[in-house]
């Protein structure tokens, strides 16, 4: 029986006529069953044993080229592999004891490690918007001074520039009056000239003066001391709300400014966000509070590690994306505004999980199959439920066992020798 087809495509796919050849005619061309006429040496004497198909001890027929049950023979029956249920298989006899090594195929035990389920998405980083302030002018007037300049590092309330404006100068000058006011109408009223009611009302004025100063950030002792010098420039400070790093500046010397005019930004950067986009699909593995690996291009080498602090509520009708955000620390500010990076949401983290190297991994008609080794000429295509899969590693969550060996190099040889039979080179009559 010849196959030039059959051996011309291995040939192309580097595999060599090692697994496909060996197939020999018996002396009379054929047997009593479909897939009977050849000889695999161990195969035969097994098949001999079994007298006409088969065997003496479980009454399964036999194949006679490869020396298994009929039922389970692979490359006699390769169109079943759509059928199997993880840990269900299919034998896959080779030619001879030396043919997996001809072809380099090498095998592993199955081992139990750790292993990650994670959903991939980009991300753009962000400062944390419940550290992040614009500084505005909190009155019209000209900018005496500045205080800070980009990259400065401030402390909460520090002055960060000063403003000269004639509402404070009112403010202030009316406050100074209703203090004065209020003094007058004290002694009056302890000298009975005047009534409670007229010390009441410059009690109320003054209280109203002082408030309107209070407002405008101007404490009670910067106000008594107001009081002290009336002809003295009064100017306004600006001050930081809390400690963090200017990282924007619109203020100049002498400028004029507007009440509400942005003078800075101030940024605390020890917390930064990074705002993902999460396929629609993976939705249902993604909840807050889940670990978050992210990896910036401009930090190669170096991961950060950070919680998913919200989702999203609507589905980007486009791209059919979500955003969500996650927080990390940046203690050294190596993260900064606006970063481009990649972000693993960890959805499942297993410790003890089954894992082979990703390429034992093997797919016959769609559906992922191991292959391990019974004997030297022989293995078995085993149907599997795959996982999680990360660093080179695939995760088996059933169909297989631990310890079991596994073909890890050269597995898609045995699945060529698997699907020989599509070829025209399976166990068929002349």
């Amino acid at each position: 029986m010849k196959y030039p087809n059959a051996i011309h495509w291995l040939a192309l796919a580097g595999i060599g006529a090692a697994l496909a050849a060996g197939c020999k005619p018996s002396a009379d061309g054929q047997d009593d069953h479909d897939h009977a006429g050849h000889s695999h040496g161990p195969a035969s004497s097994t098949l001999a044993a079994a007298g006409s198909g088969e065997s003496s001890s479980g009454g399964k027929a036999f194949c006679a080229e490869h020396g298994v049950p009929e039922a389970e023979c692979g490359v006699c029956r390769p169109e079943t592999a759509a059928t199997l249920q993880p840990g269900e298989g299919l034998k896959v006899r080779l030619p001879s004891t030396n043919s997996a090594a001809l072809v380099g195929i090498q095998t592993a035990p199955a081992e139990t490690g750790p292993i990650v389920e994670a959903v991939e998405c980009v991300a753009e980083l962000s400062f944390d918007q419940n550290k992040l302030a614009e500084i505005a002018a909190p009155v019209g007037g000209i900018i005496q001074s500045v205080e800070v300049d980009l990259g400065s590092r401030v402390r909460e309330k520090q002055p960060v520039a000063s403003i000269w404006s004639a509402s404070i100068a009112e403010a202030v000058a009316r406050a100074v009056l209703s203090h004065q006011t209020l003094e007058r109408e004290r002694r009056l009223r302890a000298e009975r000239v005047t009534s409670q009611a007229a010390l009441d009302q410059a009690e109320a004025t003054h209280r109203a003066a002082c408030q309107q100063l209070r407002t405008l950030g101007f404490t009670e002792e910067q106000i008594d001391q107001l009081g002290e010098r009336p002809q003295e420039k009064v100017l306004m400070e600006v001050r930081a709300p809390f400690a963090g790093e200017i990282v924007e500046r619109m203020a100049v010397r002498g400028a004029l400014v507007e009440a509400g005019r942005p003078l800075f930004t101030l940024a605390d950067r020890s917390t930064m966000w990074a705002m993902l986009q999460v396929p629609e699909t993976a939705l249902d593995r993604v909840r807050t509070g889940q670990t978050v690996e992210l990896r910036v291009d401009a930090l190669p080498g170096r991961p950060f590690r950070g919680k998913l602090t919200w989702i999203g509520p609507a589905v980007d009708p486009r791209t059919r994306l979500v955003r969500a955000r996650a927080e990390f620390a940046n203690p050294e500010g190596l993260l900064k505004d606006k970063m481009f990076a990649t972000a693993r949401i960890l959805t499942r983290q297993e410790q003890t999980a089954l894992v082979v190297p990703a390429p034992a991994v093997q797919h016959v008609a769609g559906r992922p199959f191991v292959f391990v080794k019974l004997a030297d000429d022989l293995f078995e295509a085993r149907a599997v439920r795959p996982g999680a899969k990360a660093g080179g590693r695939q995760e088996i969550q059933a169909g297989l066992q631990a310890g079991e060996p596994v073909a890890i190099e050269r597995a898609f040889a045995l699945k060529s020798a698997l699907l020989l039979s599509r070829l025209g080179a399976g166990c068929a009559d002349d």
